[in-house]
């Protein structure tokens, strides 16, 4: 057995996409996480430089974080066809149905799009969703 203290911690889950700051303003507005200090968006008219670049959110309660990493060309997800596989997705929990479908229109309203559901299933209702720049994640009662 491993000794807790030398087992790494997460810290970060890293997503890349074609336009930084606008997908971490979606998680930023989902999730109620805010910007590391400095990655913050510029006032008006002002240059985004870390947003052509790298930014992360951070929690409230001070777990992992959410970096998004700018690069010029990503193909989007497809699940849950397989031509452009999904490599990585967050699973994101709420309480109850009810809170599900609350979730569901500000998901949409944020920007995101419904690839899947499964809102009756009696073991675990679940939504999976596209963030803006398509990666794949889930919202289910847990």
């Amino acid at each position: 057995m491993v000794d807790q203290e030398s087992v790494p911690k997460l810290g970060s889950v890293v997503l890349d996409c074609t336009d930084a700051r606008a997908l971490a303003e979606f998680y930023r507005q989902l999730l109620g996480f805010t910007y590391r200090p400095g990655d913050e968006p510029p006032a008006a008219g002002g240059s985004d430089e870390r947003g052509r670049d790298w930014l992360v959110l951070r929690a409230p309660d001070g777990g992992p974080q959410i970096a998004f990493q700018q690069v010029d060309h990503l193909p989007e997800a497809t699940w849950p066809e397989h031509t452009v596989p999904q490599q990585l997705h967050l699973d994101l929990t709420v309480a109850s149905v009810r809170e599900l479908l609350v979730q569901h229109e500000r998901v949409l309203r944020l920007g995101g799009r419904l690839r899947y559901d499964r809102i009756d299933d009696a073991d675990e209702p679940l939504r999976v969703y596209a963030d803006p720049a398509g990666h794949p994640f889930c919202v289910f009662v847990g």
